[in-house]
């Protein structure tokens, strides 16, 4: 997974306290992707600051850039590729074009204000396998890293969606050119893929999806605390996790370092 620049590490802090090492960026696994929802950029420069070593991937979420002025969209944008970030699109944007049949102007004007990642995604609405593999292999011919992402966002119409034809899609989506397969749990990280309605991990249906697509492609979505503990230590320190908060970053990398009580000793 290619990243334009990768950030120099700073001495840190008690550095006499070892920790288990991470790949530097441009990191292949162990990603972080962050879900951002309009951050200005006074607070975009101050999570830089801190935690922009530890963020792979920042998702502008759903449809907020819309309804941002453009400037400063594309300073924020220009800020985190500085940090060797992939900066995304949410996926409602993505399905949003789509339904108005502009993806190919979604894909230019992506481009032309300096996003380099492209989330490809049918949560809300029905997309043909052929589409999406023909869309997949366009950003990826245009130069995008591509995530796809598996599941609905209605967890009546995601319950429907068994392991096997998640697991169908997502190597349909790997074998089109997607960089990661993204496993949809939205904002909450309830009642969706792998997680019950309060949060709790389908435990048979997470082993089945990395036995059957492979851990090193999957992007599990995990914005809860004791979703992202179960997955660092069912799957180890480089599982890749997205909609992570801002503020929850720095709290994840120490989660990944065994640096709190949940991972202590277990990582």
């Amino acid at each position: 997974m290619a990243m334009e620049v990768e950030t120099e590490t700073a001495t840190k802090a008690f550095e006499m306290i070892d920790i288990p090492d991470r790949a530097k960026k441009p990191r292949d696994s162990g990603l972080t992707m962050v879900l951002d929802k309009g951050l200005g950029y006074n607070a975009a420069s101050d999570l830089m600051e801190c935690a922009g070593e530890y963020i792979d991937v920042i998702k502008l979420g759903w449809g907020t850039p819309r309804i941002c002025p453009e400037e400063a969209v594309k300073k924020k944008i220009r800020l985190y590729r500085e940090h060797g970030i992939i900066v995304s699109n949410g996926g409602t944007l993505f399905e949003i074009a789509y339904l108005k049949r502009k993806v190919d102007e979604f894909f230019g004007y992506a481009r032309r204000i300096g996003i380099n990642g492209i989330e490809i995604s049918d949560g809300s609405i029905e997309i043909g396998m052929d589409e999406r593999t023909e869309m997949i292999e366009k950003a990826k011919r245009i130069g995008f890293e591509v995530f796809s992402e598996v599941g609905k966002k209605n967890p009546s119409e995601d319950a429907k969606f068994t392991v096997e034809e998640r697991i169908h899609e997502a190597k349909n989506d790997l074998k089109a050119g997607a960089d990661k397969v993204i496993m949809e749990a939205r904002e909450s990280g309830k009642g969706i893929g792998i997680f019950d309605g309060v949060g709790g991990i389908r435990e048979d249906m997470a082993e089945r999806l990395v036995k059957g697509i492979g851990i090193e492609d999957i992007l599990f979505e995990a914005p809860i605390k004791s979703q992202q503990v179960y997955l660092i230590l069912e799957f180890g320190i480089d599982v890749s996790l997205g909609n992570i908060s801002p503020a929850d970053v720095i709290p994840l990398e120490t989660l990944r370092r065994g640096l709190r009580g949940d991972t202590l000793g277990r990582v």
